[in-house]
């Protein structure tokens, strides 16, 4: 199990981004259910949702992430039709590296289908190595 700490509720609201998904026939697999690769795409794609939502078009035009690692439980099956709820924030950051949860939730039921743990890069796109992390991108993203 991921020790990813804190639970959603005490994060502040400004860290918090939320993304509701319907689960298409493109995502189901021989089993019948989600596909464990789908998950990890919508971990990507709501954790690129909150950057995008909350960078300026500089740092957009300056920066972009690069994910490292990727830690997921399976918790439950997602089927064809769920409604699903996304949930992500940023756990921690220093120097080039920033870690992030992802929660998703069958709303139907309220219940916990994954969750995951990512360590992601800053990289210049100047240059296309690590940066730091600026303090105006911290101040995006309070913990």
């Amino acid at each position: 199990m991921l020790n990813v700490g804190v639970p959603f509720f005490f994060y502040k609201m400004t860290n918090l981004f939320e993304q509701n998904i319907i689960v298409q026939e493109a995502d189901i697999d021989q089993a019948n259910h989600v596909n464990n690769v789908v998950y990890l795409r919508w971990v990507q794609d709501v954790s690129e949702g909150h950057w995008l939502a909350k960078a300026t078009p500089e740092m957009l035009k300056t920066y972009y992430w690069v994910a490292i690692r990727h830690e997921i439980d399976y918790k439950n099956s997602g089927f064809l039709g769920d409604e699903l709820l996304l949930k992500t924030y940023l756990k921690e950051y220093g120097g080039v590296r920033s870690k992030r949860v992802v929660e998703i939730i069958r709303k139907s039921d309220n219940k916990l289908l994954v969750q995951s743990l990512t360590t992601w890069i800053l990289m210049s796109s100047l240059n296309n190595k690590p940066a730091r992390i600026p303090d105006e991108m911290i101040e995006l993203y309070p913990l």
